[in-house]
């Protein structure tokens, strides 16, 4: 009877040493026909966003550029009419008092209204070198040619599709961005998109100028593409665009020495007397692009300056008058200009 009763207690404890402990999770069974562990192989790392499909009716512009060999263009500036000159501004008659007053407003007032404005040299024809510099990257040489124009070149950098990225301002910028940019994106026939460029400069015209917002077009056209031999294909391109800015500008005037009632001298106030002007610039233009190639075929265009009133002659960032332009290919870029000695 003892050992059945010692039996019993050591099975219970070998049984309360076996008990799970109470708030212990249990595993869920798994479905039939699932796997316990994924198998690594067959885990998929997250789907890629997917490329848009090039449209075949639409190609990309680029130039070809070569490491070692430059590519130049002559674009020439043919005047086909006259440039106009801004008008004088009405000057103000003065109270004369005898002989001494006349002389002393004939010698004094007129001296400093009459003033000659500085002299705007405008090329005949600017080159334009594309090249490969050691580090790939695109540099470009704009050299001027005309008389009075001074003989020293720009250089600046471009992109891949000719923007100008830097070292180019005003005229030359602007000329240079006309012939040599090309779409960002691809185009296709109809398609459309601007030029960085400004033909007239906001800040040139001084804190004495107030107008509306101007009228501006920027438009270049993709007008067609058309197969050629060897498999090239011919992008001719269409240019339409346009500014007109108008507005009031105020002049100040000095004060001017004018004889007093009793014969002596005295200070007029100067004042300050507002003109209108206006400036319209118009540039059409039409070129050929071998896609495959990746240089111009043929360009010309035309650009035509109006300006009225004392228009700031430094806020054309063109050519002033009317003209036709025409670029050509080179077949060999113009030598760098040697390094000056130092004194």
């Amino acid at each position: 009877m003892k050992r059945s009763l010692s039996g019993l207690v050591v099975a219970l404890s070998l049984f309360a040493c076996k008990e799970e402990p109470r708030g212990a999770l249990e595993p869920i069974p798994r479905p039939p026909g699932m796997k316990d562990t994924p198998d690594p192989a067959e885990a998929k790392a997250p789907a890629a966003p997917a490329r848009p499909a090039v449209d075949p009716a639409k190609v990309t512009l680029r130039w070809k550029l070569a490491a070692g060999t430059p590519t130049a263009y002559r674009l020439t500036l043919e005047h086909t009419g006259r440039a106009p000159e801004a008008a004088e501004p009405e000057a103000e008659e003065k109270p004369s008092r005898g002989r001494k007053g006349r002389g002393k407003e004939k010698e004094e007032a007129p001296a400093e209204a009459k003033a000659p404005a500085p002299a705007v040299f405008v090329p005949t024809s600017l080159t334009f070198v594309m090249e490969r510099t050691d580090s790939g990257d695109a540099r470009l040489r704009v050299i001027p040619e005309g008389r009075g124009v001074p003989p020293e070149e720009d250089v600046g950098t471009l992109s891949e599709r000719g923007f100008v990225l830097d070292g180019l301002q005003g005229m030359t910028r602007n000329t240079a961005t006309l012939v040599l940019e090309l779409p960002r994106d691809p185009v296709g026939p109809n398609d459309t998109w601007a030029l960085g460029t400004e033909l007239v400069s906001p800040d040139a015209l001084g804190a004495y100028f107030q107008g509306p917002t101007p009228e501006r077009r920027n438009r270049v056209k993709l007008a067609g593409l058309a197969p050629a031999d060897g498999g090239e294909q011919v992008a001719t391109v269409e240019y339409d665009l346009y500014e007109l800015r108008t507005g009031k500008v105020r002049t100040l005037r000095k004060p001017a020495v004018v004889p007093a009632r009793e014969g002596a001298e005295a200070l007029q106030a100067g004042g300050s007397t507002e003109s209108d002007v206006s400036a319209e610039v118009k540039i059409t233009g039409r070129g050929e692009f071998l896609v495959k190639a990746g240089r111009w075929r043929s360009w010309e265009g035309t650009l035509s300056t109006v300006t009225k009133g004392p228009f700031p002659p430094a806020a054309l960032q063109v050519p002033p008058g009317t003209m036709t332009l025409r670029l050509t290919a080179l077949e060999s870029a113009p030598p760098q200009p040697t390094a000056k000695p130092q004194p």
